[in-house]
């Protein structure tokens, strides 16, 4: 599977994203492009909110043990650049709220992409195209994948 044409320098994976790629689950056409574009991304950035959500979600989904999800936020801070956030963030996501409406935990992500300064931000949950403070564009890499059909 391919990952968006032109991979950017930087980019901000959320928490959708790292779900599909960890847990094997009802779409391999999901998962194998999430690993995919992990793969051929050179500069992930991560937020401690979207660490926080991940491991949540493997606690509950995938049963991680909590030996598993203290090795995998070592993981994360080892390999990526992790967002923590700040007061400029949260003042940051509220004024997003008000100008693009994004939901109140998008907006966090949207925010600390911003501050990251990340040229993409790819998720699933948001307006896949939409370029915000006309320097970061959402992308939501799935949108290519060919429609599942139900034996026929």
């Amino acid at each position: 599977m391919s990952v968006p044409d032109a991979e950017p320098e930087s980019c901000f994976v959320d928490t959708n994203i790292w779900l599909y790629a960890f847990i094997e689950g009802d779409d391999p056409q999901k998962t194998a492009r999430a690993k995919a574009l992990l793969e051929a991304s050179r500069a992930i950035m991560v937020s401690t909110q979207v660490i926080n959500e991940v491991c949540i979600n493997l606690l509950k989904k995938a049963q991680f043990s909590e030996q598993q999800v203290q090795q995998l936020i070592e993981s994360f801070y080892a390999k990526y650049r992790v967002v923590e956030l700040h007061t400029a963030h949260l003042l940051k996501a509220s004024a997003l709220r008000e100008q693009y409406t994004f939901a109140f935990w998008d907006s966090l992500i949207v925010s600390s992409a911003l501050h990251a300064a990340a040229a993409v931000l790819y998720s699933e949950d948001m307006q896949d195209g939409l370029v915000v403070e006309k320097r970061m564009r959402i992308i939501n890499p799935f949108t290519q994948l060919p429609a599942v059909t139900n034996g026929a």
